[in-house]
């Protein structure tokens, strides 16, 4: 007698961490550019280089980039731009890990501010979030029949369990070119830039998948022109495409999460040798895993009536996917500009970062509290002072529904902005309208009894022989026409023959007659 056994793909996660980052540098102005008036708008990325695990330790090596857009006591040009970076080394702990193990980090910037220390030397302090995960990617040997022996009972039970199909990483590169509008000037240099993407949808096919979304293109820049040295551009660029996934199909269940982690913009000569067109490069990491949901018959249990069979137990470890869905928020709120700020004029550009604080698990799914962080950059009515920005933060509380949810679930959340909007009601107050998606994904984990092997024991022939050869047999409560068969050394097959049984339906009352099985005893 042996098992037949199958293989489940399962990803497990083994470890898991966060911690919190501090940096803090300060930076002298080149002395190319001219001395900071005020500091109008700040970026961050984060950049995460190189990752190697060690016996339960991993460095990371990163870098913090930012990018600053300042006003100067110049006339001609007021405003200019500053950038820089801040390296960093961690050495993060990790209990279960080992050194063949494959982490993966993501980061989040929870902070960043730039003052000003004086006209010629600013501050930057930043607060970024490291997570770290270890997933273990295994197979899970499952028992689901018996071969080679016709006289074994056995019989199987029915899991729903979902199986990691694919997991990997790829990188997409949107490319196109950005032609300014008649109404715009000709560009000298690019000041300031911002590269968002929104609206990506997934489809999936056989062996590949397609993505399409824009990439919500914003940029400042010096014109040629004296009468307007400062001017601005924002443009969507749509993008669809196909990649490649060997193993996908179109009945599995995605999550696929997309992150800037590069961009570029090059000022190229058009036609007339005028430089009106821009060469924009946006680099897309995608973090790829499918999953597919499988009906798995698994051995619950066997028996012979020739011989002891003793089932060796384990406790098996599986998932079983809950929900995934795509949860939206709208926000709306208004934000006011503070004492001794200039006066709105005009909307330029308004971006904003989605931030989850809070998740609890309730009995009908996860209540999710969280913030919108919106900065607004606006037209000033004072020409040496062209631009001002100001920030603001919008809470949002979102119920997102898991029924069958508890404590022991696996979820995550992830929080994007699919739309913004601002418009000026006046000059100190303006009304912000956003679309926020929170796409997530839960699991409940299982925890199974499966027999992983047989022990094979010869019967007691004497306690067989003393057995009667004929039984009267009332069912009792929680009797199966299974575990009375065990019990007296027969199968189902027979009973049902003996009984004129048309299935194996029994009922407590019920009376049967259980024969004794001779052949292959005596």
């Amino acid at each position: 007698m042996e098992l037949i056994k199958k293989n489940v793909h399962m990803n497990k996660l083994k470890c898991q961490t966060s911690l919190q980052l501090t940096l803090d540098d300060d930076f002298n102005v080149p002395d190319a550019k001219p001395d900071i008036y005020k500091i109008i708008k700040e970026q961050g990325m984060v950049k995460i280089i190189d990752v190697k695990m060690s016996n339960g330790k991993l460095m990371v090596n990163g870098s913090l980039h930012f990018d600053d857009l300042y006003l100067s006591d110049e006339n001609a040009r007021p405003l200019h731009n500053m950038s820089g970076e801040i390296p960093f080394d961690e050495l993060i702990h990790l209990e279960e890990a080992c050194s063949g193990d494959d982490a993966v980090v993501s980061w989040e910037l929870e902070d960043l501010t730039t003052g000003l220390i004086n006209s010629r030397k600013l501050s930057v302090k930043a607060i970024v979030s490291l997570t770290v995960l270890v997933e273990d990617l295994y197979d899970e040997a499952t028992a689901v029949g018996v071969e080679g022996d016709p006289d074994v009972q056995y019989r199987n039970k029915t899991i729903t369990v979902t199986d990691v199909a694919v997991d990997k990483r790829d990188t997409y590169r949107v490319k196109d070119q950005i032609h300014l509008p008649s109404n715009k000037v000709n560009i000298s240099e690019i000041l300031y830039s911002e590269v968002e993407l929104r609206n990506v949808e997934v489809r999936l096919l056989e062996d590949k998948f397609t993505e399409k979304g824009e990439v919500v293109v914003f940029f400042i820049y010096a014109g040629e022109s004296e009468d307007n040295p400062i001017d601005y551009y924002e443009t969507e660029i749509p993008f669809s495409t196909t990649i490649d996934c060997n193993g996908c199909t179109e009945d599995m269940i995605d999550n696929i999460t997309f992150n800037v982690t590069g961009k570029s913009l090059e000022v190229v000569p058009d036609a007339d040798g005028e430089e009106r067109i821009v060469d924009v490069e946006t680099v897309i990491e995608m973090a790829i895993k499918m999953y597919e949901e499988e009906e798995l018959e698994l051995l619950n249990d066997v028996y012979s009536p020739y011989k002891e069979l003793i089932p060796v137990m384990k406790d098996a470890h599986y998932e079983n996917l809950l929900v995934k869905n795509n949860s939206k928020v709208r926000v709306n709120d208004r934000i006011r500009v503070a004492a001794g700020q200039p006066e709105i004029l005009q909307i330029c550009h308004a971006s904003g970062d989605v931030k989850v604080d809070d998740i609890e698990v309730t009995d009908s799914g996860l209540e999710v509290n969280g913030v919108m962080e919106v900065q607004v950059l606006y037209i000033c009515p004072d020409d040496k002072r062209p631009l001002n920005s100001i920030k603001g933060i919008v809470p949002f509380n979102q119920t997102i529904e898991a029924r069958g949810i508890n404590h022991d679930s696996i979820y995550r959340i992830k929080p994007s902005m699919e739309q913004l909007s601002v418009m000026a009601l006046d000059g100190e107050e303006m009304e912000v309208k956003a679309g926020i998606g929170l796409s997530t994904i839960v699991f409940n984990s299982l925890t199974e009894p499966i027999i992983a092997d047989v022990e094979e024991h010869e019967l007691d022939y004497d306690k067989l022989k003393n057995m009667p050869s004929m039984v009267g047999y009332v069912v009792k409560n929680n009797d199966s026409l299974w575990s009375i068969a065990k019990k007296y050394y027969s199968t189902v097959d027979k009973l049902k023959e003996l009984n004129n049984l048309a299935d194996e339906m029994v009922k407590a009352g019920d009376k049967i007659l259980i024969t004794k099985r001779v052949d292959k005893i005596l």
